[in-house]
């Protein structure tokens, strides 16, 4: 039957491709969502150099990529970050890295799907459907669950759709924009020069660009999964970066083109919701608006389908190899997908969402803010962490690849990721919207949470030392083999 669980301990191998990984990095990275919702903001408090900015964000990250993928052959495994850490800094500090990944994806999970029941409320009940946002919110995690437990080729087809169409409507808005040469200041360079990129204000610009890469780096989890990872990986993580990046600054440079850069902050500062669908209903008309409501809830729904398969997925990777519930790591007997973690995730997301409901917490001002902040700095810290790793990992394992790519640009990377976890840290209250003692505290929550990774290695080691040099032994092999 198709509900029975199997006792399997194995994912669905080669059943994805380059294309389908593209589509899981693409839709968590969810373009609509992160365009509407970003950029406003990182006009109005930074300055208007935020192509600029997505472009360079871009190149760190394919810098960052350079390392991250040349460990690929050696990390095609359901435990992402996890396994890379562990392999480059030790067991400890990779298990510091999985409850910070953990943490990370499952509060932004949080977080937008209360930003879907507040716009599927507002969208809906101009229509006469007029419900709580949380019953929206309920809903779309049962429609989540559901595909996040049938076969992963499902969901990459699925998210590849939404994607396309998100992709599709933007582009037209730039395409639109440049067909009409601009707006009353024409077309120009405004937001791509070096003087619009540095001039005051980067900072803040640079804490809500990088808030809109999240998730890019979700291509190593589906490596046992993949058709050929150690081509596969590395592909799909280039081009999902290259994607991200021209689309953002693309996007964001034909708003400015459409405004003008002279009003474009002023703009966004008056009305941070309407700015966008002001701008491309203006450029394709008002039928755009009815499409940009049902496409921002794709985008959503998209972005929460790709975070609920990657997080089944640390689950699945952590309770297999002992550290969490053994259940985690059964698989459906007919999809090959890990839906005892998909159904204990649900669960849980479920709880919180009625948690924060029955407090009255603002759904978007306090849930969707904080959630999203909180999981912007801890995936900057996972980041560094892998950086430090991978320079780790080839100081011991000498490989075919030059000293540029494993050694240097880790450097790079971790030291601007470093840089940026600071910058963001030190922005949260503008980030979020608030003073709260909580939100300042976030940097000390995340170290708290690695800690509490250390310390329940460490008591494995202690009390089932067994377990652990099991553990240790799997990934010398694997080391090894590679």
């Amino acid at each position: 039957m198709e509900s029975s669980i199997a006792e399997k301990r194995s994912l669905a191998s080669n059943s994805i491709g380059v294309a389908h990984i593209v589509f899981f990095v693409v839709a968590a990275a969810a373009p609509m969502a992160a365009v509407v919702g970003a950029t406003p903001p990182a006009f109005a408090f930074g300055n208007i150099g935020v192509p600029g900015a997505f472009l360079l964000v871009g190149i760190l990250y394919l810098i960052f990529s350079a390392g991250f993928t040349a460990m690929a052959r050696s990390v095609s495994s359901a435990g992402g970050f996890y396994t890379y850490i562990s392999r480059g800094l030790g067991r400890p500090l990779g298990v510091a890295g999985a409850f910070l990944a953990i943490a990370t994806y499952f509060t932004i999970q949080i977080g937008i799907y209360a930003s879907l029941g507040v716009f599927a409320h507002a969208a809906l009940a101009p229509l006469g459907v007029v419900v709580p946002w949380w019953v929206w919110s309920l809903l779309v995690l049962l429609v989540v669950s559901w595909c996040g437990q049938r076969h992963i080729v499902f969901s990459g087809r699925l998210l590849g759709f939404c994607m396309i169409a998100e992709l599709l409507i933007l582009g037209l808005f730039a395409i639109g924009v440049v067909f009409h040469g601009g707006g009353p200041e024409g077309l120009t360079m405004a937001g791509l020069k070096p003087s619009d990129i540095f001039s005051p204000g980067i900072g803040v610009t640079l804490v809500f660009v990088v808030s809109a890469f999240i998730g890019f780096e979700a291509t190593v989890i589906f490596g046992e999964e993949a058709s050929n990872p150690d081509k596969a990986i590395p592909r799909a993580t280039v081009s999902a970066v290259t994607i991200i990046t021209l689309f953002y600054a693309l996007v964001s440079w034909a708003v400015i083109q459409y405004y003008g850069a002279s009003s474009v902050a002023s703009k966004a500062s008056a009305s941070m919701e309407t700015f966008y669908f002001s701008a491309i209903a203006g450029t394709l008309g008002d039928w755009s608006i009815v499409a940009m409501n049902m496409l921002l809830l794709t985008s959503f729904f998209a972005c929460l389908l790709s975070f609920h398969n990657t997080l089944n997925r640390y689950f699945f990777a952590l309770g297999r190899d002992g550290l969490l519930w053994a259940g985690f790591a059964r698989v459906h007997q007919t999809h090959a997908s890990p839906h005892v973690a998909g159904r204990v995730q649900a669960i849980l997301v479920a709880a919180i969402l009625i948690g924060f409901t029955l407090i009255n917490a603002d759904p978007y001002a306090v849930v969707f803010s904080w959630m999203v902040a909180f999981a912007g700095i801890g995936i900057l810290a996972i980041q560094v962490l892998v950086s430090v790793s991978i320079i780790a990992y080839f100081a011991k394992v000498p490989g075919e690849h030059s000293a540029l790519r494993v050694f240097v640009a880790p450097a790079v990377a971790g030291l601007a990721l470093l840089a940026a976890f600071v910058q963001v840290s030190r922005n949260l209250p503008l980030l979020t919207g608030s003073e709260s003692v909580i939100v300042t505290l976030f940097p000390v929550f995340v170290l708290v949470i690695a800690a509490a990774g250390v310390v329940t290695a460490l008591r494995i080691r202690r009390t089932n030392p067994a377990l652990y040099d099991r553990l240790d032994n799997t990934f010398a092999a694997a080391t090894a083999e590679a």
